[in-house]
């Protein structure tokens, strides 16, 4: 649980801030489903610098789940 702390926070901090009047990587994505007409360049790197922790945190997730998963298949000796 611990090697969740570090992302999770960065996730709930970084990667939603502003919070008023709505996160910003909210904002983002939603331009982004819109087609992204009119994103500039500091917008794209806005989304990453937003995204970046979500995607730590969930690449932390697929990692346990993996590690999970190759302990439940071991043989056991």
């Amino acid at each position: 649980m611990d090697r969740y702390l570090a992302p999770l926070i960065a996730s709930l901090t970084l990667g939603l801030a502003p919070f008023v009047p709505e996160p910003h990587i909210v904002g983002k994505l939603q331009w982004l489903a819109g087609g992204a007409v009119g994103m500039g360049a500091m917008d794209w790197f806005d989304l990453a610098m937003h995204g970046a922790p979500w995607l730590w945190l969930g690449y932390t997730a697929v990692q346990d789940g993996l590690s999970r998963l190759k302990a439940h298949r071991a043989p056991a000796a």
